[in-house]
């Protein structure tokens, strides 16, 4: 989760910090909130309940996304059925109508789920700035036990020192500085 998006060519600079429990994380993303922070990400092993609203993560944009391109489908559908059926190879069999709505509705459905599906995997791939040409490893733990709170140099609040006092005061295991590509 992250309160601030990171591009795929970004460098990545700012302070760890490495904690035991989800609770400290949790409580940890609550204060640094509270201190003023505002480019900040949490990084969990599994989903922590509460963690979004601490952190400050807002309402996705995707469902947005993938319903402008979901209705893009419906429409292309639509009209590709009346134009082939009607328009271009219009067939006269047994004097039904040359565009009749119920025939066609597979077609559409199937169109409108096709857009959607793979507008969302797209803009997701894009959302989450994939592929990343070198991931930072900022702390093997992290995948399996541990918890950690980022907090970028981009943010407008930070100061080497003071964020290091600020996170150790939090109770983190460990707070080490990351600057990484």
């Amino acid at each position: 989760m992250a309160s601030d998006g990171l591009p795929i060519f970004t460098k990545l600079d700012g302070m760890m910090a490495v904690f035991t429990e989800e609770h400290q994380i949790l409580e940890a993303a609550r204060k640094i909130k509270e201190q003023g922070y505002t480019v900040f990400d949490a990084i969990t092993p599994y989903p922590v309940h509460g963690l979004e609203e601490a952190v400050g993560v807002k309402r996705s944009w995707i469902p947005w996304v993938t319903f402008i391109a979901g209705a893009t489908g419906c429409i292309f559908g639509t009209w590709l059925t009346w134009w082939t059926s009607a328009v271009s190879w219009p067939i006269n069999v047994g004097g039904k109508p040359m565009w009749s709505l119920p025939a066609f509705v597979p077609i559409i459905f199937e169109l409108t789920i096709l857009f959607a599906a793979l507008a969302s995997v797209k803009i997701m791939f894009v959302a989450c700035g994939l592929p990343r040409v070198n991931p930072p490893v900022v702390d093997e733990d992290l995948t399996s036990h541990k918890f950690g709170l980022f907090i970028s140099s981009k943010d407008s609040k930070f100061n080497n020192e003071e964020t290091k006092k600020a996170l150790a005061d939090l109770g983190a295991e460990k707070v080490h500085e990351v600057s990484e590509y």
